[in-house]
């Protein structure tokens, strides 16, 4: 990838996920940019029927009006009895512009009528795993970087944690019998869907850099 200056331009609007990406790349000494920094930037419409269509079209779009490389991410959550739902529409399942509460709501409603009953200690109403697309575009030679990591829990009918974003609160994770909000932002990387994702585009970064090298 071509030399940005120890910035990192990451295409999203979404606080939660600049947290994460701050907090991932502060150890290799890069500084995180969003679309915040560059408001004049139009939202790009996320119209690819799979994460990874979403990731390219945004860091592609990005890099080509910046002319800097662009790291984007679509990432949702796919529930097992919903038939892979909200999937690519998770950050507007209750509609354009809705908060994440909307969201949790909505999304309880669906499953309240399936439920599955587990003697966890919860009342858990599905099998589910958060999803994350990465692609890392230079539009300096027109690459791609890609990567993809998952993560599997269950859906739970009573939200906990006031971490993380999204659907976080309602994700629970029964190794650790808590959900994803209740993990520290250093837990939560660990064995998130966004943090596996970034440490396989990492090694795939280094990797070529080094062949570059």
């Amino acid at each position: 990838m071509s030399n940005s200056g120890g910035i990192l331009i990451v295409a999203t609007k979404n606080k939660g996920k600049v947290r994460e990406f701050q907090h991932a790349f502060a150890p290799l000494g890069l500084t995180v940019k969003s679309m915040f920094d560059y408001p004049e930037l139009p939202d790009v419409v996320e119209d690819g029927i799979t994460f990874a269509e979403n990731a390219l079209k945004k860091s592609k779009a990005v890099g080509e009006a910046l002319g800097l490389p662009v790291l984007a991410d679509d990432s949702g959550l796919c529930v097992d009895v919903l038939d892979g739902k909200p999937g690519v529409y998770s950050a507007r399942y209750a509609g354009e512009g809705a908060q994440d509460q909307e969201n949790n709501l909505k999304l309880l409603s669906e499953l309240e009528r399936m439920k599955q009953g587990e003697d966890t200690g919860q009342p858990l109403l599905s099998t589910a795993r958060f999803v994350c697309a990465l692609s890392l575009y230079d539009p300096a030679d027109g690459s791609e970087l890609t990567a993809e990591g998952t993560v599997e829990g269950w859906i739970t009918s009573e939200p906990a944690g006031a971490g993380g974003f999204g659907y976080d609160p309602l994700f629970y994770l029964p190794e650790y019998e808590k959900t994803m909000a209740e993990l520290t932002l250093e837990e939560k990387q660990k064995i998130s869907h966004r943090g596996t994702a970034l440490r396989l585009l990492t090694d795939k970064l280094a990797a070529k850099q080094g062949n570059n090298g």
